[in-house]
């Protein structure tokens, strides 16, 4: 490509503004990258030179340009906001997935699943849909366990002490080892 298509030209309250901002060096590092991005462009190096000069892609450097070009300095500085979804659950369902995951299981069920979980939010139409995941999601956010299900603790597999508990590593409110059990267990284990 032999012309550049955005050409940066920069008003000298650019120009400072910019030096400034790489001085402080209190910005994020891509907005300080784009500073000098800017700053070279508006110098007459070419896209290649910057983007070695800078340890960055040809294409960051044409992109800067474009968006100083197309917009102003701060869209050049700065990124555009991210769309992301919209929330599945608003608070009103937050507050029924917690009440259903602490209630009693369906009949014929020991506890809530995830799915069932879901299902149900479904059917009680508090959401159109939703996946399980969104409901493990929220239930970890809340620190909300399921009935039955989630004690924080699970049994350990050793063949004569079948009635041992050990704690989750990420719960203080399991239950523990008892001392006497600790010695036959590594015994157990380790010989």
């Amino acid at each position: 490509m032999s012309g550049k298509v955005y050409i940066v030209d920069l008003t000298e309250e650019e120009r400072t503004y910019l030096l400034g901002l790489i001085k402080s060096g209190t910005k994020s590092a891509r907005k300080l990258n784009r500073a000098r991005i800017l700053l070279l462009a508006d110098d007459g190096k070419t896209d290649a030179e910057i983007a070695e000069a800078l340890h960055s892609g040809s294409a960051t450097v044409q992109r800067i340009r474009k968006r100083f070009v197309e917009g102003n300095l701060e869209r050049a500085l700065n990124e555009d906001p991210r769309p992301g979804g919209n929330r599945k659950l608003d608070e009103k369902g937050e507050s029924v997935l917690e009440q259903l995951a602490s209630s009693q299981p369906p009949d014929g069920r020991k506890r809530w699943t995830l799915q069932l979980l879901a299902d149900r939010l479904v059917s009680l139409k508090v959401v159109d849909s939703i996946s399980h995941e969104t409901v493990r999601k929220e239930l970890k956010k809340k620190d909300v366990g399921l009935e039955g299900g989630k004690s924080g603790a699970f049994r350990l597999l050793a063949p004569s002490l079948c009635v041992v508990w050990k704690t989750c590593w990420m719960c203080t409110r399991c239950p523990t080892i008892r001392d006497d059990h600790k010695s036959a267990l590594m015994s157990t284990w380790f010989s």
